[in-house]
C-alpha cells in the first residue's frame, strides 16, 4: 500500500448466496471476486465494463451499502467492514452521484431540503453555515441564481438540472472521495458532455479523489488519470488511461475498444468486431480465465484450467492474461 493511498481494496469479494425455495443452497453469485486496487488522493480512476460485470456492486461495497464477503477495504488507513463500530465518519467523507437523478431525490422534498439533509446528518455547524454550503454547492454546479432553484421540486427541473443537484448534494458535505455511478447514462448526448465537463472542472478545482463507473469506454478520457477494466467480477486490466486506450493488453479490452462506434461514415460497420457468445453466469463462472470461452487468443489446457494472476508487462500497467506470463517485469 502506498503512503498517498486514500482508498485501498485488497482481495475484495462480494458474493450473494442463492437458495432454492429459501432452503436449498444452490451456490453463490460471485459479483465481485478477488479485486485489489488503490486510489490516491486527488486522483480520478474510471471503472469500466459491460452491464452485469459487477462494477456497480463494487461501487456499493466501497460506499458501505453492501458488506464485503471477504478481503479488506481501507479508507485513509482505517478499515471499512461490517465489524466497524461506526461508519458515519466514512460516509461524511464520501460524495455519491447516482445514475438516475430523478430516482435519487425524494419527489416530495424541495431542492433546499434535499441539499440540507446530508449536512444536518453528517456535519456539525449552525443552520447559517449549512445554508452557506448549500448555496456554494449550487454555484459550483452552475445552478444560479440559487434562490430560483432552492424552492423547486425535482420534477420541475430538466434531466441535466436534476443531475447537477445530485452533484451539488455530493459536494455539499465537502468529501474527500467522489463516487459517480454512470452519471450521464440517463441524459441526452449534448447534456452528457456538459455534465462530464462539469465533473472534470470540479475534480480539478477541489483536488478530489474520484471513481467514475461506466460501461461507455468513449467517455473515460474526459477527466480520468487511471482506468480499471472489469469482466465477470474480476479486474482484468489496470493502467493509466492513455496507455490503456492506445496500448490495450487483455483480449477483452481490445474487443471493447474495437466496439466503440466510429463517427466517420466511411468507417461505419454493420457488425462490430466483438467476440462471440455471452458473458458468463456469475453463479457458475467458467474455470480458469473467465473470458476464455469468448477469447480469440484462447490457449487450450492453460486458459481453461488455471486462473491467471496479475501480470505487469509494463510499469504501472497490469493485466490478468496468460499471454503475458513471460513478459512480467
Amino acid at each position: 500500500m502506498t503512503t498517498d493511498a486514500l482508498l485501498t481494496a485488497k482481495d475484495l469479494q462480494k458474493w450473494y448466496e442463492v437458495r432454492k425455495w429459501g432452503l436449498i443452497r444452490e451456490g453463490f453469485v460471485q459479483a465481485v471476486d478477488d479485486v485489489s486496487f488503490e486510489l490516491s488522493r486527488g486522483e480520478t480512476t474510471v471503472l469500466v465494463g459491460e452491464s452485469g460485470c459487477g462494477k456497480t456492486t463494487l461501487a456499493k461495497t466501497i460506499l458501505g451499502l453492501e458488506n464485503p464477503t471477504g478481503g479488506r477495504l481501507l479508507f485513509d488507513g482505517k478499515p471499512l467492514n461490517k465489524e466497524s463500530d461506526d461508519l458515519s465518519w466514512f460516509r461524511s467523507q464520501m460524495g455519491y452521484i447516482q445514475q438516475d437523478p430523478y430516482e435519487a431525490m425524494p419527489p416530495f422534498m424541495t431542492i433546499h431540503r434535499i441539499l440540507m439533509e446530508p449536512l444536518v446528518i453528517n456535519q456539525d455547524g449552525t443552520k447559517r453555515e449549512h445554508e452557506k454550503l448549500v448555496r456554494e454547492a449550487l454555484k459550483e454546479v452552475k445552478l444560479t441564481p440559487t434562490e430560483e432553484f432552492l424552492p423547486k421540486y425535482p420534477h420541475m427541473l430538466s434531466g441535466g438540472e436534476q443531475q447537477r443537484v445530485v452533484i451539488a448534494r455530493a459536494l455539499a458535505v465537502e468529501p474527500q472521495l467522489l463516487m459517480a455511478d454512470e452519471p450521464v447514462s440517463m441524459l441526452d448526448p449534448s447534456v452528457q458532455v456538459e455534465i462530464l465537463d462539469l465533473l472534470r472542472e470540479i475534480q480539478n478545482d477541489f483536488d478530489l479523489a474520484s471513481m467514475y463507473v461506466t460501461h461507455d469506454l468513449s467517455t473515460t478520457r474526459y477527466f480520468s488519470q487511471h482506468a480499471m477494466v472489469m469482466y465477470a467480477g474480476k479486474l482484468v486490466e489496470k493502467a493509466p488511461i492513455k496507455e490503456l486506450i492506445h496500448k490495450p493488453l487483455h483480449p477483452y479490452l481490445k474487443a471493447l475498444i474495437k466496439a466503440i462506434p466510429d463517427p466517420e461514415a466511411k468507417n461505419a460497420r454493420i457488425m462490430m468486431d466483438v467476440p462471440p457468445g455471452e458473458p458468463p453466469s456469475l453463479l457458475n463462472p467458467p474455470s480458469g480465465c473467465r473470458f476464455h470461452p469468448r477469447c480469440p487468443e484462447f490457449m487450450e489446457g492453460k486458459c481453461d484450467l488455471e486462473e491467471p494472476p496479475e501480470f505487469e508487462p509494463q510499469s504501472g500497467h497490469t493485466t490478468r492474461c496468460w499471454l503475458y506470463e513471460d513478459k512480467d517485469e
